[in-house]
């Protein structure tokens, strides 16, 4: 059984997360791979939908009061995708 998430639904997860850290006064948030396991996501869309959204929910609102964010991958394959998303999107790389 396989649930299709939509680009638009995956990155409302990423926008509405970052508000409610921002609400709630966190400083600091992680998220997983959304969706990618086992309702089959394609991992690199993924990547480049979490990672615009995160820069996109950051660079708007400068006086948020989020000063770190994760991304928790699962195994090499995820994580260089979420390597070469950062690299594509915001020309730099994670720390």
């Amino acid at each position: 059984l396989h649930l299709h998430l939509s680009d638009d639904l995956l990155a409302l997860c990423y926008k509405n997360s970052l508000k409610l850290a921002v609400d709630n006064n966190i400083k600091i948030i992680a998220f997983p791979s959304i969706s990618t396991g086992a309702y089959g996501f394609p991992v690199n869309r993924a990547a480049r939908i979490a990672v615009n959204e995160i820069n996109n929910f950051l660079e708007a609102d400068e006086d948020n009061n989020i000063s770190k964010v994760f991304i928790v991958c699962f195994d090499s394959d995820t994580y260089e995708s979420y390597i070469n998303a950062k690299r594509q999107i915001c020309n730099e790389e994670f720390q």
